[in-house]
């Protein structure tokens, strides 16, 4: 679909200038020089009704009266002028076009407006629009450069795909200096018709991508987003930098979940449940990006080789708090380095202070041919033995068998050996923490790639009586809470409940505690009152001679707390046995869905925020790896000889959960809480759910 817009035959530059400085002049000098580089039949046009030629090419007063068919047309005129420009490209029938020109919806309702006429005309046209408020493309492999940068990056095989125009050219002017190449370059910017996903999926079958980077301020299409990076993590890494996770903005919340849910979590969820390898830094974006793509996986342990002991216990400490093992050597690998006279012949392995190259080379070469060696990190320090272009002649043969990231720590004496590993696409590093956490990203890779092929399940449930439930309350007006019908929806997914009745009076409640068997607990139903216990509305193990008192005085207090009077009862409820809280909540986001949480339960939930999120569907690993992913997983798994709790259980309550949040988009916010878990085997029970109902679809 986008082969046209990143290798066009014709290209047509509007709003093309002849005055040195201007956008539109640094684009058609651009193009004419990718025109000039490529000696092929393609043909360079400007657009502009003030000239007849600029810089030696012909000019035309408009796109329709270009006599040569165009595949791409960019676009540099005042965002007024805009629309009537992308109209033209639909009649003329280019397909392709990149709008450069700034003041759409990044400008106020005004450019808004403007931005909404041009994905109307797309979509009338069928159009390939890249922008608006963009720095334009690059296609390195062809020497395209469509953008109005000064600076073209080397050739390479990662793919940059940026919102940020601004930080798009700082990253192309920095890549001459780092010596670091890309296949493609995207600004994106706007997103007013192609977004993201769509280059995801082009860059997915490119032959000349490896690796897919990414800076992104937002998603607007979470689920498409999640679907297409499942797949292409499969085979190429995706790495995402991701800013505004903070939520300022977003403090209201009617449970728990939305109190702790907020759009940070969410991303960082489908980055996890995708395969995206996620960072925070810049450093991080292209020091993941530029080892993925050589190293993929890495079958074994990691191994140090270093002349200094200090750096070598550094990169030993980071390899550990990183996720990643320590190589440990087999016996004829260690009798090898036992005879070099080592300072350390175990792990980290130091050939000491006073080794000259071939020494450090000597021992690299013995440690590389260890089977039970994935990866190595070879750290050197500026002696006055070491000769560091001679070293690096053993980095580079090493390499060619065993993935090695090389940590040569000096200034201009280690200038020739790092220039020559730019040559051959190996980054060094200075700081051995640095190499190591680049490393961790290969690790990372391979354990998103596995997880994202696991198989969901799904359960039989009464959909129709729930929908019919929820219509009902809607009938009435009950549109922002659920109160003990709330139970009734559980049940239909098959997630246990203890047994319970809504009392208007307290003659009901004493009739209501009869049939249900002593002591009950008795709590006030009103969607005005989210956290009963705050306001002294929850009463446990009330007795028989105990019932109309306990009703009178949560009714009472209950009306003390709210002016709205929107009380529907008391819950009177089954006292259940002893057992560990837990919480199972869903917030839906407004990017990718409903995002389910699980976590330590009980009242002190957002004291501790001991929680995880998964976004539906989950699989029974998924569950799992929520259950496991909290620090109230060791409680769960019995400690001072306590028994161990029914996991199965709270598993398959995350699965018919999630399953429920995924049927009804209506439910906004839902809290089972508490979620009480009883010994192996004895199942579990939601004591509490609270739920908001609307339509942020």
């Amino acid at each position: 679909m986008l082969e046209q817009l990143f290798n066009p035959g014709g290209i047509a530059v509007v709003g093309a200038t002849p005055k040195a400085g201007k956008v539109g002049n640094t684009l058609l000098t651009n193009l004419i020089s990718f025109l000039n580089k490529d000696n092929t039949a393609r043909r360079i046009f400007a657009v502009n009704a003030k000239y007849d030629r600029i810089l030696d090419v012909k000019c035309y007063p408009s796109i329709l009266e270009l006599e040569e068919a165009v595949d791409l047309a960019v676009v540099a005129v005042p965002a007024v002028s805009v629309p009537e420009v992308i109209e033209q490209c639909g009649e003329k029938g280019i397909s392709n076009v990149v709008v450069i020109s700034a003041g759409f919806k990044e400008a106020g309702r005004e450019g808004a407006v403007l931005e909404s006429e041009l994905i109307r005309i797309s979509d009338k046209y069928d159009l390939n629009l890249v922008g608006p408020n963009c720095v334009g493309l690059l296609n390195l492999h062809v020497g395209l450069n469509a953008t109005f940068g000064k600076s073209v990056p080397a050739k390479g095989n990662i793919a940059f795909l940026s919102q940020s125009g601004a930080f798009a050219l700082a990253v192309i002017d920095w890549s001459k200096a780092a010596n670091v190449g890309f296949s493609k370059i995207v600004s994106i910017g706007n997103k007013a018709v192609l977004d993201e996903c769509d280059f995801i999926e082009y860059l997915y079958k490119d032959a000349e991508t490896d690796v897919i980077a990414m800076y992104l301020e937002d998603i607007r299409a979470g689920t498409r987003f999640m679907d297409i990076v499942r797949e292409v993590t499969k085979t190429k890494p995706v790495v995402v930098m991701k800013s505004g996770r903070t939520d300022a903005g977003a403090k209201a919340a009617s449970s728990h979940t939305g109190s702790l849910a907020g759009s940070s979590e969410a991303f960082s969820t489908a980055f996890q449940q995708s395969g995206v390898v996620e960072v925070n830094t810049i450093n991080d974006l292209f020091d993941f990006s530029l080892t993925l793509s050589r190293i993929r996986g890495i079958t074994g342990g990691i191994a140090i080789v270093t002349n200094s002991g200090g750096p070598g216990v550094m990169a030993a400490d980071a390899i550990e708090e990183s996720g990643l093992v320590l190589a440990s050597f087999g016996r004829d690998t260690l009798e090898k380095l036992r005879v070099l006279y080592l300072a350390n012949f175990y792990n980290p392995v130091d050939v000491r202070g006073d080794a000259d190259a071939d020494k450090f080379g000597t021992a690299l070469g013995i440690v590389a041919a260890d089977e039970q060696v994935g990866a190595i990190i070879s750290i050197l320090s500026p002696t006055a033995q070491i000769e560091f272009d001679k070293a690096g002649d053993y980095v580079l043969d090493v390499n060619e068998k065993e993935p090695i990231i090389p940590v040569f720590m000096g200034g201009e004496s280690v200038i020739g050996a790092i220039d020559r590993f730019k040559l051959h696409g190996i980054t060094n590093y200075f700081d051995p923490v640095r190499a190591v956490k680049a490393l961790s990203a290969v690790g990372r890779y391979s354990v998103g790639r596995e997880s994202v092929s696991v198989q969901t399940q799904y359960f039989k449930a009464d959909r129709k009586a729930i929908a019919d439930l929820i219509a009902a309350r809607n009938r009435k007006g009950l549109k922002d809470g659920v109160g003990v019908d709330g139970f009734k929806l559980l049940e239909a997914y098959g997630i246990p409940v203890p047994s319970c009745g809504n009392a208007e009076t307290a003659e009901a409640a004493l009739g209501l505690a009869d049939r249900i068997g002593y002591p009950v607990s008795m709590k006030i139903v009103s969607p005005d009152i989210i956290h009963k216990t705050d306001v002294g509305c929850v009463k446990l193990n009330v007795r028989r001679e105990e019932v109309k008192e306990t009703f009178f005085e949560i009714m009472s207090r209950a009306e003390k707390y709210t002016s709205t009077r929107r009380i529907e009862g008391v819950l009177v409820q089954q006292m259940v046995g002893d057992g560990k809280e837990v919480i199972v909540g869903m917030k839906r986001d407004t990017n990718f869905g409903p995002l389910i949480m699980f976590g330590l339960g009980g009242i002190y939930v957002e004291v501790f925020k001991d929680v995880s999120f998964r976004i539906p569907p989950l699989s029974t690993e998924d569950a799992l790896e929520m259950i496991k992913s909290v620090k109230a997983y060791r409680i769960l798994k019995g400690i001072r000889g306590e028994p161990m709790s029914d996991i199965d259980s709270l598993v398959k309550v995350l699965l018919r959960f999630s399953q429920f949040c995924m049927d009804f988009p209506e439910v906004l916010e839902a809290d089972l809480n508490p979620v009480r878990v009883f010994e192996d085997g004895k199942g579990c029970c939601a004591l509490d759910f609270k739920m908001a109902i609307g339509y942020r679809l």
